[in-house]
């Protein structure tokens, strides 16, 4: 079944008419390095806020520091107020999108809080090295070698080892999607992976891409000039760590709820992913929002429906963990 789109909200299509003018696309790299410090400054503004959400009642928000691969990332951490007086409590390990190149913790903040407080799990949202001054595949390897270090952590976060799930938007679905199967291989047994609106193929294009490819927020432009910054010299390879849909087998992996926007040139990612998965035996459950546009999970001020989808994927995770 696809996603059909359906009218935008009106505060939805002001913000599309606004970004458009005040936010124009990156032309290299060095723009796109200025454009992640612009995004970063404005979550901060009362006006960011009003946009990205704030955190949901009776969460607690803390941040920690990272050694991993070398250097130091941070894990933005959410859980519900008093919950480490009680037993240890399912995780959900959740990387933020930005297309590689773009993004921190703090974007998915508004959606990792109310999972936190639907399903009581503590949420650890972590950092990761970005493109274009750290391409692929550092990335995946940075998110590959912080879950391995939260279920080795597990119990000193107040989390249970035995009670993982994975969750990622966008680019952080791509990173979501990669630990999922790395995990499979190594033997480490997942509850859950949420995909929100991922990119999983980095070269082959897909009819949504070409259908709106001048959607708010993510153009076809842009999504390619992210993968190129991401991909860099290795532009061209077609590992399955970067485009999980290429991998040998998806067989084995956890119970699994993919999330995708009616106007977003990544849509058809979401939904053939969602096939492969089927074919594979794998328990798939696919949530499609038609006014929904990319990234709306984590801008649920100008995006209505971003509410119900974040409800839905915490009584997802709360039956999967």
């Amino acid at each position: 079944m696809r996603c059909v789109p359906e009218p935008l909200a009106p505060r939805t299509r002001a913000f599309a008419f606004v970004l458009r003018r005040i936010a124009p696309e990156p032309a290299d790299g060095t723009e796109m390095i200025a454009l992640r410090g612009r995004r970063d400054r404005l979550r901060e503004t009362f006006l960011g806020r009003q946009v990205f959400g704030t955190l949901a009642p009776g969460v607690d928000e803390t941040v920690r520091n990272v050694r991993i691969n070398g250097g130091t990332q941070r894990i933005l951490i959410h859980r519900r107020t008093g919950a480490r007086d009680g037993a240890l409590l399912p995780i959900v390990v959740n990387f933020h999108g930005g297309g590689w190149c773009l993004g921190a913790p703090e974007q998915s903040a508004w959606l990792a809080s109310q999972v936190a407080a639907s399903t009581g799990a503590v949420v650890v949202s972590p950092s990761y090295r970005l493109a274009p001054e750290n391409p692929y595949p550092a990335g995946v390897s940075d998110a590959w070698e912080m879950l391995q270090w939260v279920a080795a952590h597990a119990e000193d976060l107040g989390g249970d080892a035995s009670r993982i799930a994975v969750m990622g938007d966008s680019a952080g679905g791509n990173l979501a999607a990669v630990c999922a199967l790395k995990a499979r291989d190594a033997g480490m047994d997942l509850r859950a992976q949420v995909l929100i609106y991922p990119a999983v193929e980095m070269y082959e294009r897909y009819p949504s891409e070409e259908e709106f490819a001048e959607a708010p927020v993510l153009t076809q432009k842009q999504m390619h000039k992210f993968g190129r910054l991401y991909m860099g010299e290795r532009y061209g390879d077609e590992d399955w760590e970067a485009s999980p849909i290429r991998a040998a087998s998806h067989a084995g992996l956890p119970p699994t709820l993919i999330v995708v926007a009616g106007h977003d040139p990544l849509r058809d990612h979401g939904m053939r992913y969602a096939q492969v998965l089927r074919k594979a035996g794998v328990e798939v459950a696919v949530r499609r929002d038609g006014p929904g546009i990319h990234g709306y999970l984590s801008l649920p001020g100008v995006v209505p429906v971003a509410k119900d989808a974040a409800e839905h994927i915490g009584a997802f995770l709360r039956a999967a963990l």
